[in-house]
Parts: C-alpha cells; sequence; structure tokens
C-alpha cells in the first residue's frame, strides 16, 4: 500500500483578532468544521502545526511539510503574518498544489492580490452550518482535482520564472539536518519514545481548555506553559496563559496578578490593537486596583477597556469600562466625578443597544454567550437605576441553567456594583 497523501495546513490557531475590523475570529472552528474535514474526506492525511509531534521549537517539521505535503492550505485570515510568510516559502518550494482561503471580509495586500483565493464567511465565534458544508465541499473538490491530474502552476513565483526549478529534495533534507540541534537529529532512545511520546500543541491546549472548564487553573497553568515552550511568540498562548495565571488562587494576591502583567507586557499592551489583550490588560489592572487601591492601576484598566471597547464596540469592555468610570468617579469630586459618571452611563447605553443587537439574533447564539449578553444588560440596567428591568434579566440568565462559576462572577460583580452606587447618586446632569 503506498503511503497515504498528506495535508499541512497553515494557519494561526485559536481566537485570532482581524485588525482591519476588530473582530475576533474562532480560527480553530474553520480548522475542525471545515479544513481538516475536507481533507480527509478527499483522502488525504491532514495536520497543523499544533498538531505534529516534535521537540523544541516547530520550525524544522514546520519547513519539511511545507516541502514535503502534497497539498498545503493556507488560511490568511486576519493578516497573521506567519501564515503569510509561510505561504511565501510554499510558493518558493513548490509549484504546485497550494490552496489560499481566507474569510469574505478580508482586503488583500496587493501583493498576492492576484492569486486565486477562496473564501468563505466567518461570524467570530462561530460559522454556520450551511457555509461550513459549502466551503468543505468546494475545499474537497479543490484537491480532489489538483490531485488527480497535471497540476497547474499556483506559485506566482514558478508563473513569472517559467524556467525556475524546484530544489532538489535530497538537498534540502541535508540543509535540515545540518541546521537542526543535535537533540533534535539523535533518536530518542526506544524505551523512553515507546512509553512518553511528546504532546502535540493541539494535546496540550485542548487539555488546558478542559482544565479551564472544571475551574482547574493550576492544571491549566501548567499545560499553557508547557504549550509556550513549543510556541514561544504565539500570542493566542501567551493570553491564555495570562488569563489562567491571574485567575490562579495565591496567599499573596498581587503574585499572580504580577505575573499576569509580565506575560502580557511581552504582547506590548500599551501599543497593542489586539482586543483580547487589551482586555487582559485591563482584568488583570482592575484586579489590583482592587488589593492595593493604587491610582495607577485603576487609570491602566480604564485606558485598556476604553481602547479595547472603541476598536472592538464589544459588550465586554464596554460593561468594565463603565464599571470602572464610576468607580474613578467615587474617587473624586467636582467636574471630575461628573465626566466620569456621564461617560459610565452613555457606554452601559450603547452596550444595552449592542447586547439588543445580539439578542435579535437568538438563534446563533450558543447557551454561555445568550447567558453574558442577558447578565451584562442586567448589570447595565441596574448602573443606570434600573432596578425592575435590571431583575427580569438576572432571572432570565439564571434560567438557562450555566454553569455555578458563571453566576458567581455576576452576582459578584452586581455586589460591588451595588455597593458602589449605595454611597450616594453619582451627580449624573439631566440626559
Amino acid at each position: 500500500m503506498p503511503d497515504k497523501k498528506t495535508c499541512f495546513v497553515v494557519m494561526g490557531f485559536g481566537k485570532k483578532t482581524d485588525y482591519q475590523t476588530g473582530r475576533v475570529l474562532d480560527l480553530d472552528k474553520s480548522y475542525k468544521n471545515i479544513i481538516k474535514p475536507a481533507a480527509e474526506a478527499a483522502g488525504l492525511d491532514c495536520k497543523r502545526a499544533d498538531e505534529i509531534v516534535h521537540s523544541g521549537t516547530i520550525d524544522v517539521p514546520m519547513y519539511e511539510q511545507l516541502l514535503s505535503a502534497d497539498v498545503v492550505v493556507a488560511d490568511v485570515s486576519t493578516y497573521n503574518p506567519n501564515a503569510f510568510y509561510e505561504l511565501g516559502v510554499r510558493h518558493a518550494l513548490r509549484p504546485y498544489t497550494t490552496i489560499t482561503i481566507a474569510e469574505d471580509k478580508m482586503t488583500f495586500p496587493f501583493d498576492i492580490g492576484h492569486i486565486a483565493v477562496r473564501k468563505y464567511h466567518h461570524m467570530g465565534e462561530g460559522i454556520d452550518f450551511d457555509e461550513v458544508e459549502r466551503m468543505r465541499a468546494e475545499l474537497k473538490n479543490a484537491m480532489e482535482t489538483i490531485l488527480s491530474k497535471t497540476p497547474e502552476k499556483d506559485s506566482p513565483i514558478y508563473t513569472f520564472f517559467s524556467d525556475l526549478e524546484p530544489p532538489m529534495r535530497k538537498k534540502l533534507q541535508q540543509a535540515i539536518a545540518e541546521s537542526a540541534p543535535a537533540a533534535m537529529a539523535a533518536p530518542a532512545p526506544a524505551s523512553t519514545a515507546a512509553t512518553t511520546p511528546s504532546p502535540t500543541m493541539s494535546m496540550l491546549m485542548e487539555q488546558a481548555a478542559a482544565a479551564m472548564a472544571r475551574s482547574d487553573c493550576s492544571a491549566a497553568k501548567a499545560l499553557y506553559t508547557a504549550a509556550r515552550t513549543l510556541a514561544p511568540n504565539d500570542p493566542f498562548v501567551a493570553q491564555r496563559l495570562a488569563l489562567v495565571t491571574y485567575k490562579s488562587h495565591c496567599e499573596e494576591p498581587m503574585r499572580p496578578l504580577q505575573e499576569a502583567a509580565a506575560i502580557l507586557e511581552e504582547l506590548s499592551p500599551a501599543t497593542s490593537t489586539d482586543t483580547e489583550t487589551l482586555g487582559l490588560w485591563g482584568a488583570v489592572h482592575k484586579r489590583m486596583w482592587d488589593v492595593r487601591k493604587q491610582k495607577e492601576d485603576l487609570d491602566t484598566a480604564i485606558s485598556a477597556y476604553e481602547k479595547g471597547f472603541y476598536l472592538k464596540n464589544d459588550y465586554y469592555n464596554g460593561i468594565n469600562l463603565a464599571f470602572l468610570y464610576d468607580v474613578r468617579a467615587s474617587t473624586t469630586s467636582g467636574n471630575e466625578a461628573i465626566a466620569d459618571a456621564v461617560m459610565a452611563r452613555r457606554v452601559r447605553q450603547r452596550v444595552l443597544s449592542i447586547c439588543e443587537n445580539f439578542l435579535s439574533e437568538r438563534s446563533t447564539l450558543r447557551p454561555d454567550d445568550e447567558y453574558w449578553v442577558l447578565a451584562t444588560m442586567a448589570e447595565a440596567y441596574a448602573g443606570i437605576g434600573d432596578k425592575y428591568k435590571a431583575e427580569q434579566l438576572l432571572s432570565k440568565a439564571k434560567a438557562l441553567n450555566q454553569p455555578d462559576w458563571m453566576l458567581e462572577s455576576t452576582n459578584t460583580q452586581l455586589a460591588k456594583l451595588n455597593a458602589l452606587l449605595a454611597t450616594g447618586p453619582l451627580p449624573v446632569p439631566a440626559q
């Protein structure tokens, strides 16, 4: 039996921010629901970089796949620089059998404007079932077509330079072997290799997510730390590690917050336009304010949530921003307090409008998303003084029977808000 043909997928993993639109796309949904099933239906053994077993960094096996894979699918959604670079490497190595895809709101840079790109509609957190079926069938047909006949050149390099020859396999193997660390070149002892296979990035990330789901932050932290050794420069891994780190319990409450802040510092939060990074930076400094009541922490949290909210126009950044405006208003007086109180009210009104838009498409919401939308609306109404609507929405959220920690998080935040408002009505002028 001949070896099964292979498909290597070039793309990011986890949730990535599209910097043009501020949307956060779950690329794992694209891979698991569309690309991998399409490749397997076409008879290909399909892998993404996070599914490759390796020791050390991913670079050597990644280049090996870019050279040797029978088909490469490159999803360049969210302007992922790594995906663009790897697509360029593939085009330089192979004249044929590279398929480029992207979500349909992406505007392509000039240099790849002439490349055939198959587009699909990504909704952010998920993809519509009909769109999954359509794109999966299109990709399967494309793979079967390019494998069943002499393929046409899809690399612009080999198209423009018709006399160019691809690199010879033997020479490239030798170059890869010479550049690999000695530890990677040497085979593992038989007993070790047989009993302790190296975990893939995908395995570590799935196990970490499962640990988070059962609120085991310690296990999740250890797993994300291990994943980061395999992908030290990936922002999604750093964001997940920062999240579980700041949520970890410790006798010294500032320690996990400082550790999380140090992780996020590597993502340049002061200049970042990644709304996930900004939201985490805001959350860490919001907790720092709770612990040590330093104005610098409060101002940093507000700045992060402000930037995230205006970039993404989302309810998470918005509701936290409104709360912190009220916190800051309670620490000042006069015009400064009035300004923050007015801003808090206006942001909550915008948040309610955003949430109403989500609820108008309730059929596409997962139960946990619907819970957070309703809970956010309850907090927004509580913040503007409409206690009746707040209680109504909170009852609807509770009826969804989500995990206890979600309700506890909501109750804690509402208790903080009620305590803040109980100190006396803030001087908000008539709207």
